[in-house]
């Protein structure tokens, strides 16, 4: 069946966020702390394995210092350090530090060009997402998606399908429909059990492990044709589905 849309993952799959922003930002957030959490390439690695900022602090914590982690206070100080990351890496982007991987844009611009409708599914933060395209895409970069998808939007976050069956919800389509572009196994676990079909394009921290149910396994985008039909339609950018 033909594809109607593109359900596109971020940290990872639209850049190599993880290495390059992410983790610069939790390590600036944690020396303002004074804390002496430090997260190197390897370390963070193996964090990736939880999903989603606060909960991948909060797991770091349970494994360092948990008395401390189940302190009353402790959701307190993860939402603050959280926010504090969050504008570190707004700001590293701002800087240039993270640019889209190879062959990305191409996708994004050839999917408009021919009609293909866009979405965002994804565990990172609204602003993290429309500062990406912006910076990246042009000042308006995040009109090219009509459904964003992120943060708490939904309570269970990848390998969860829940951001997924949101998503698709608020496109009205059916996941067979879709094409998932992931890098990560939480993504693919999260789009596969939506019934979405998925592309795996490994990124930096994808590893060589086999991620079996996906319908391509890349080591990127570049030079590779989309698996959509051309299309003459040159649509008008839709105006995103904002998170509130």
């Amino acid at each position: 069946m033909p594809i109607r849309a593109l359900i596109w993952d971020v940290d990872g799959t639209l850049a190599e966020t993880e290495d390059e922003g992410h983790r610069p930002a939790f390590n600036l957030a944690f020396e303002e702390a004074g804390l002496p959490w430090r997260w190197d390439s390897p370390l963070y690695g193996e964090l990736l394995a939880v999903t989603g900022g606060k909960e991948r602090m909060l797991a770091y914590w349970r494994r360092v210092d948990p008395e401390a982690a189940a302190a009353p206070d402790a959701a307190a100080l993860i939402r603050r350090l959280h926010e504090r990351k969050t504008a570190h890496y707004l700001a590293l982007l701002d800087g240039g530090a993270v640019r889209l991987r190879p062959g990305v844009e191409a996708w994004i611009r050839a999917a408009h060009a021919q009609g293909l409708r866009q979405a965002i599914a994804t565990t990172t933060t609204p602003d993290n997402v429309t500062r990406l395209l912006d910076v990246t895409l042009g000042d308006e970069g995040h009109r090219f998606f009509e459904v964003v998808g992120a943060g708490d939007v939904v309570a269970a976050k990848k390998p969860a399908p829940d951001i997924y069956r949101w998503v698709l919800d608020r496109l009205g389509l059916a996941a067979a429909d879709c094409l998932a572009v992931e890098d990560s196994a939480p993504g693919v676990a999260a789009a596969r059990a939506a019934g979405v079909p998925v592309w795996l394009v490994r990124s930096r921290y994808t590893g060589g492990a086999a991620l079996p149910g996906v319908v391509a396994d890349l080591p990127s985008l570049d030079g590779v044709a989309p698996p959509f039909a051309a299309s003459t339609a040159t649509p008008a950018l839709r105006p995103a589905h904002r998170v509130r």
